[in-house]
């Protein structure tokens, strides 16, 4: 077994690539270690091309697995399942990091696995997966023109720091993963927390140093170990009928494609004639009919016509392309950086906590906002010690019927993942934090209609939502999505691209933040790389057209509600000692339970800071079980209680005033002249009493007679914990004390009750 290892040292640590030791049947198989944290890497090709396709095949799968954190997976089922969200994300990070630097043509199957099969709570296993596609696919015998390098970078308390431990991302105000080549930087993903454009594009640079020392290990790994790199044919159609077919499209009756493009070729070509159709349904049907009268008019053989549909796209493309170029226009007559026309409306749902119409073009999304209590929170589950919650949440459909298509509704796909995980990360720098917004907050965004920049969109439609629901967020979070045509160092920008634009141009760059800065940036590429000049240019280009989106939105909503939705659960909040978290809850849950049965309310409590949460349908409910809650866990010496008589003996009355504490009334705390309190008290009464003091057992000594006029009153309206509302009354009537005239009467109206239970007694004998 020969095993071969490189390393380099990345941020603080050293990153080592090793291979010859697992997974020797893969075509490529790296081992990639940080700290404790290991990913093993696999890439595997197919041996024959596929025909019926025109992109290449690859699929990247990326799992964590359980043991690699001395974890059993929880559930009925103790095995790892399908892929969590946050698999899906990080296999769609190493996709885009790999996949623009596959050759044009390539159409052999290629699978990329990663597994974590050992994880420490520092290192960022993402970021080691991506490294590891990159040296598993560099030293097979697969054709792709890597590598790539890919680092965390963040940046701590003003300074930029490479792969931080997980702990330290809480405070960083950037936070991206970044990955390249060498040359020119290929993919970036992440968020930041209103941060000027010009500080992103330093810190993408300053990951882009370290991205180079990467490249340089792999490279030296494929001294060592690397297989030759296979050749393979693209078939194309002849040359001289690529000449025809090109001819044919850029020309028309009145004249003939010369091979400049001029005004002519614009404007009157049977090309410009369908391209320039500003409705997406239209075109697309224009350009399908031309195409089947370019194979009918060309005589195009049977056997030629899938490779010649194929160059109508290139043709297509380089049409679109030539257009910006040289004319600086756009295909639906936009100039660079027009944005197309937008309409906002909010409010449209009634019984939606919030919701707002967004839409840019024929892009349209509707947005709805849900306020629930702090226990509605997700669970996340993955490698790290502690458990995660997350109680903002924002997820993304996109429908069949949004592009007119027809396809079963399905589970989200790693799309509809992607895009909501994007739009999260752009608007949760500014969701209030639980202390002061205790609510757990999900946004949802149905796509409508999409012709481009659905995520851009739903970002837009978040922020709208949000307002209208009463979410004291900061400010407006807009976003935008970039397109770039490159020929050369011939390059233009494009502000919120079509679909077409996406598909045809070189990048899709997406922009969010507010009008202080970023709070979140995607850049994905079809070609190696972009530099500086093109970053930057996209990055001010980005922030100008945001802000003319941020004025539109703050035209129809500039600020948040005053309060939110009458339909929305009312959260208060309360802090107890957490050593009275035991007593909240009570015997088997008791005390808690009592609280939510007499008020209807929902309670959640953290444990490590005692935090209380109550939820209720009105705020009168969630002020009485506040009330309640802090009965139970204050000094409850010197307070006054609505309690339930339990038990009676003659020398006095017990009396539970709160779930499971229960306290003795004496008979010389009744008042003057009771001699027997049977006399006048029965299981079941609701009695006014004070706490006096506690016995050495804890056990409350409790007293009627020495209530205030103003303590009662204030009794009476609270209600206490055994007031329902077919318990409106107690015999005392809210007074603090007897005389002995009442205390008469009342024994005087017990005598005559027991005298007739008597009588009747007799009768039935």
């Amino acid at each position: 077994m020969s095993v071969y290892e490189v390393s380099t040292q990345v941020g603080e640590k050293p990153l080592i690539f090793q291979t010859g030791k697992l997974a020797k049947q893969a075509d490529g198989s790296v081992l990639v270690r940080q700290g404790d944290t290991m990913v093993l890497v696999t890439a595997v090709m197919s041996d024959t091309p596929r025909e019926d396709i025109d992109f290449c095949p690859l699929i990247v799968e990326y799992r964590e697995k359980a043991y690699a954190a001395g974890k059993i997976p929880g559930g009925f089922i103790k095995r790892e399942g399908k892929p969590t969200d946050e698999e899906i994300l990080k296999a769609r990070v190493t996709d885009r990091s790999i996949r623009p630097l596959f050759p044009k043509g390539f159409k052999n199957d290629v699978q990329v696995i990663a597994f974590v099969i050992s994880a420490d709570p520092e290192n960022d296993p993402a970021v080691l997966a991506i490294n590891g596609a990159s040296a598993a696919l560099h030293l097979s015998q697969i054709p792709w023109e890597g590598p790539v390098g890919a680092v965390r970078v963040a940046r701590i308390d003003g300074k930029l720091m490479i792969n931080p431990p997980y702990e330290k991302l809480e405070e960083a105000d950037i936070n991206l993963i970044v990955s390249g080549t060498k040359d020119a930087i290929v993919m970036v993903e992440g968020g930041a927390k209103e941060v000027p454009e010009e500080e992103i594009l330093d810190a993408i640079l300053f990951a882009h140093e370290e991205i180079k020392k990467i490249c340089e290990a792999q490279e030296d790994l494929r001294k060592l170990a690397g297989k030759a790199k296979i050749e393979f044919e693209v078939e194309e159609l002849p040359e001289e009928l690529k000449e025809k077919i090109k001819k044919y499209l850029l020309s028309s009756q009145d004249f003939e494609f010369n091979g400049n493009y001029d005004d002519k070729v614009f404007t009157q070509s049977r090309l410009a004639k369908a391209v320039f159709i500003e409705d997406k349904k239209q075109r697309k049907a224009a350009l399908a009919e031309l195409k089947a009268k370019m194979l009918e008019d060309l005589q195009i053989p049977e056997e030629l016509q899938t490779l010649a549909e194929n160059y109508f796209s290139e043709v297509e493309k380089e049409f679109v392309r030539k257009y910006a170029l040289i004319k600086k226009k756009r295909i639906d007559g936009r100039s660079l950086k027009d944005i197309r026309p937008i309409y906002i409306e909010v409010g449209l749902l009634p019984r939606a906590h919030g919701s707002a119409l967004f839409q840019r073009g024929q892009t349209q999304a509707l947005v709805t906002t849900t306020l629930g209590t702090p226990g509605e929170s997700q669970i996340i589950d993955s490698l790290l010690p502690e458990e995660e919650t997350k109680r903002f949440m924002l997820h993304y459909n996109f429908p069949p019927f949004c592009v007119g298509e027809i396809a079963p509704l399905k589970a989200p796909g790693r799309r509809e993942i992607g895009h909501g995980a994007l739009a999260e990360r752009a608007v949760l720098p500014v969701i209030p934090p639980e202390e002061e917004f205790p609510y757990t907050i999900r946004v949802v965004s149905d796509i409508l209609e999409s012709n481009g920049s659905s995520s851009m969109a739903t970002v837009c439609g978040a922020s709208l939502s949000l307002m209208d629901a009463g979410v004291p967020i900061k400010s407006h979070v807009a976003g935008i999505a970039m397109g770039l045509i490159k020929e050369g160092d011939n390059f233009v920008v494009l502000s919120d691209i079509l679909g077409d634009e996406d598909h045809l141009g070189d990048m899709d760059f997406k922009v969010a933040g507010t009008k202080k800065g970023v709070t979140a940036i995607q850049m994905d590429l079809k070609i190696k790389g972009i530099t500086k000049d093109i970053f930057l240019t996209a990055l001010r280009q980005a922030r100008e057209g945001r802000f003319y989106i941020l004025d539109k939105m703050e035209a129809i909503i500039d600020k948040p509600r005053s309060d939110i939705s009458k339909y929305a659960p009312r959260i208060l909040s309360t802090k107890v000692d957490v050593e009275k978290i035991r007593d909240l809850i009570g015997p088997s849950g008791k005390t808690i339970k009592t609280i939510i049965d007499l008020t209807g309310v929902k309670i959640d409590i953290d444990q490590e800071d005692g935090t209380v949460f109550v939820s209720a349908p009105n705020k009168e409910s969630a002020e009485k079980a506040i009330d309640m809650i802090k009965d139970v866990t204050e000094d409850i010496v010197g307070k006054t209680f609505l309690g339930k008589v339990v038990r009676v003996e003659n020398y006095g009355a017990f009396v539970e005033i709160i779930p499971g504490k229960i306290g003795l009334v004496h008979i010389s705390k009744m008042g003057p002249g009771i001699t027997d309190a049977r006399e006048m008290i029965k299981v079941g009464d609701l009695i006014p009493v004070k706490v006096l003091e506690l016995d050495p057992l804890g056990r409350p000594k409790l007293s009627f007679t020495s209530l205030t006029e103003e303590e009662i009153k204030a009794l009476k309206s609270y209600g206490g914990f055994f007031k329902s509302k077919k318990e409106d009354q107690n015999i005392y009537e809210g007074k603090s004390t007897l005389t002995q005239e009442e205390l008469q009467k009342i024994k005087q109206e017990k005598e005559k009750t027991n005298e007739v239970d008597q009588n009747e007694t007799k009768g039935e004998n």
